[in-house]
């Protein structure tokens, strides 16, 4: 029968790919430490590179407001306000 895969956690991923990035230890030390094989952490190593470039090129998106989300509330925001000035228009005229 074969093995059971094993499910990492992301936070595990991360702290094994910036040990192996850090260089300290190499790739088949940290295997061995860890129990995992060596092609899997190289594998970890290259998505942690290659997502690094992407949290700096868009830095100030990240402290912008979802803009889908604002413009449901504001819509959200328009129909309550056009319904209480129907209502406070038919109670004037009364």
């Amino acid at each position: 029968m074969g093995q059971i895969r094993k499910r990492h956690s992301a936070a595990f991923k991360a702290k094994v790919a910036l040990e192996a990035a850090k260089q300290d230890k190499t790739i088949s030390e940290l295997a061995k430490q860890h129990q995992i094989h060596p092609v899997q952490i190289s594998q970890w190593k290259k998505q942690l590179l290659d997502g690094l470039e992407g949290l700096f090129e868009n830095g100030s998106a990240a402290r912008r407001p979802d803009h889908e989300k604002l413009q449901t509330e504001l819509y959200e925001q328009i129909g309550r306000l056009q319904m209480e000035l129907a209502w406070v228009k038919k109670k004037s005229a009364l």
